[in-house]
This record gives C-alpha cells, sequence and structure tokens, in this order.
C-alpha cells in the first residue's frame, strides 16, 4: 500500500509535515515503531542498532538539530545487517552517498558532515516522542515511500 492509499482508506491516520528527505536505498518503508530520543549524540542510535530490528522502524527524536548527524553509513549498514525496516531521524545523516546504496529506508530532515559526539548528552528508549506534526509510539506502525510519512496506531495492511 501507498501512503496515497492509505491516506484515502485511513482519513484519521497521522500525516507528518512534509519534511523529511530520502537517504536511503529503499524509499518505500514500513513497520512497527522502536524510538530513541537523543540529542547531538548517537551513542544510543548504535547500541540500539546493534540489536535485531526485526522489520521495525527506528524513530529518532534527535530536536530537530541541524548541528551533526545522528546516523551515517556506517550505522545504516549496522541496520540494514541487523532487520530493521527503516529509519526516520528528527535531525541530520552523512554519508550520503554510501547511505543511497544501502538496501534500507533512511529518512532525515538534512545532511551534515559533522559526527555527533559520544557521551555528550543521555538519551531515552521507548518513549512516546512527537514531531513534525505526529505522535510516535513504540508499537505503532510507521509507513513511508516517497509521498510522506505516516504513523498509525495499528498495521494497516494485510
Amino acid at each position: 500500500m501507498t501512503t496515497t492509499d492509505i491516506c484515502d482508506a485511513h482519513p484519521d491516520v497521522q500525516v507528518c509535515t512534509p519534511v523529511f528527505r530520502d537517504f536511503g536505498g529503499i524509499t518505500a518503508f514500513h513497520g512497527p515503531i522502536a524510538t530513541l530520543k537523543v540529542f547531538e549524540d548517537n551513542a544510543l542510535v548504535r547500541t540500539t542498532l546493534e540489536q535485531p530490528g526485526s522489520g521495525r522502524v527506528l524513530v529518532i527524536d534527535g530536536g530537530g538539530s541541524l548541528r551533526c548527524a545522528l546516523v551515517g553509513g556506517n550505522l545504516g549498514e549496522l541496520a540494514q545487517r541487523h532487520g530493521w525496516a527503516g529509519i526516520l531521524v528528527h535531525g541530520c545523516v552523512r554519508d550520503s552517498a554510501e547511505l543511497a546504496a544501502q538496501a534500507i529506508g533512511i529518512k532525515a530532515l538534512a545532511v551534515h558532515p559533522r559526527k555527533s559526539e559520544k557521551g555528550l548528552h543521555l538519551g531515552h528508549a521507548d518513549r512516546v516522542v512527537e514531531f513534525a506534526g505526529a505522535r510516535f509510539a513504540p508499537g505503532a506502525w510507521l509507513y513511508a515511500d516517497a509521498d510522506g510519512v505516516l504513523v498509525a496506531a495499528r498495521a494497516l495492511h494485510a
């Protein structure tokens, strides 16, 4: 199902503000949501992506920071290897050419060449996060394609 078809069939679905760009090699992806809340420190992102993704989508609330990247080529490869369906970053990514060559969906606000600091800030996992006009709860479903990003309380596909 495309995001447009889902919106037509489920007008109550949450639709994110159109602020995300595609960076991964796959533009359409979906899965149950896992969440992180971090700020300019991607240590928890790495730890999470080292775990089995089991087809989930990692939603990273990076506070919308445009001062450094939270995901790069190495983390994209790690996510792909561990079975994550995709990553949505409310922040930046880097190594865009590497990410584009990886078979994983990755959406973010922008690119930035600077890596994040390690140990700079504490992060939190499995909390409800809100950004881009949507509420992302662990276990809810995210659907993404070239037309946008949707959040639903449950799976909306067969």
